[in-house]
């Protein structure tokens, strides 16, 4: 007869002792499987925390540094230089911390845990349209990511997406300061953004939410920006020094069929 249970105080039942389980042939295959398993949930909460931490970093280099900047086509003030090298430092040592658990096929399996990426490539092409007026390319983004991480065409390509937001913003935040475009009579940021975008809808239709919600987003930034050029256009001696346009998203447009 074989013999009860045993159970401590509380009713729960007791684990045998490792020594006293028995062993079977694939015993060994799964504790490899657990050690490995192990090892991913690790290292997936690493990148996680990380990317967390590089997600701040460059928002406040795009918030609070860039946003100063109010000129294109010049190289940043000083002080201005100083604190977007020391948020990259910053990245640099975040991102070094996880350079070995994003290698080689890693890099694509913590593919979805790495969405800092695309706010640091939208940081890195915000900082580079205000100095040279160009949209940087992907080979100068991987140049001048921190650390040995790389980039993938969709990490560059959704960066790239957000930058619309940065710039408009940025066009209203000049442009009620100076009250005109920021630019020269040949190239203006309304122009400049009209351009990028018309670049983005020659895209091939990608079927994934991400994807639309992006294009619809970037096309609202850009009617944003026209709006705002129109506005100075037809009645820009009526507006005050100063003067904001309401930014809501009241588009009276239809929007494009899912």
């Amino acid at each position: 007869m074989a013999g009860g249970v045993k159970r401590d105080r509380d009713g729960n039942a007791r684990a045998k002792p490792t020594q006293d389980l028995p062993r079977g042939r694939f015993h060994a295959m799964f504790e490899n499987f657990r050690d490995e398993l192990d090892e991913h949930y690790d290292r997936r909460e690493r990148v996680i925390k990380v990317s967390r931490d590089v997600t701040a970093q460059s928002k406040k280099m795009s918030w609070l540094t860039l946003r100063r900047v109010k000129e294109l086509n010049k190289d940043f003030p000083q002080g201005i230089h100083q604190d977007v090298d020391t948020r990259l430092s910053e990245i640099s040592k975040l991102l070094s911390t996880i350079t070995a658990d994003v290698q080689s096929i890693n890099r694509y399996r913590y593919g979805n845990s790495l969405k800092c990426l695309e706010e640091l490539v939208e940081a890195l092409s915000f900082a580079h349209y205000l100095r040279h007026q160009k949209v940087i390319t992907l080979e100068e983004t991987q140049a001048a990511t921190p650390a040995d991480v790389v980039l993938t065409p969709h990490d560059y390509m959704y960066g790239l997406f957000d930058l619309f937001g940065e710039l408009m913003r940025f066009a209203t935040v000049t442009t009620a300061q100076s009250g005109q475009l920021v630019g020269d009579y040949e190239r203006n940021i309304l122009s400049d953004i009209q351009e990028l975008g018309c670049s983005f809808e020659l895209l091939p239709q990608m079927p994934t939410k991400d994807f639309r919600s992006k294009m619809e987003v970037m096309r609202q930034s850009i009617n944003k920006v026209e709006k705002l050029g129109y506005g100075l256009v037809v009645r820009g001696s009526e507006r005050p020094k100063g003067w904001v346009p309401d930014m809501k998203d009241d588009d009276p447009r239809p929007s494009s069929p899912v």
